[in-house]
């Protein structure tokens, strides 16, 4: 038997240590975006994410623009939320 997305009632609470961020409606995704200086800034603050994801294992579907980065995290082989969601969030919160 695999693993199972957290409930909605279970990602509130870890997404109380991470208040930036947004569950989705279905509370499969949880998203956050990023306003940064231009698009120097936004690339680096990207490529930062990236190093983040790779150590973890946990990669994120990013939007890069100028000015902003988008972030969404799930865990696709669940089909929602896990705990290492809200950790690779509470990292990437940290490189502001």
């Amino acid at each position: 038997m695999g693993a199972v997305p957290l409930t909605r009632d279970e990602a509130e609470t870890l997404r109380k240590q991470t208040p930036e961020w947004r569950l989705s409606d279905d509370a499969k995704k949880m998203s956050r975006s990023f306003k940064l200086k231009d698009f120097k800034e936004a690339l680096a603050f990207v490529n930062k994410i990236g190093e983040i994801a790779e150590a973890e294992g946990h990669h994120p579907d990013i939007v890069l623009k100028w000015g902003g980065v988008g972030v969404e995290l799930s865990t696709h082989s669940m089909h929602g939320l896990s705990e290492n969601d809200f950790i690779l969030a509470a990292k990437i919160d940290g490189i502001e």
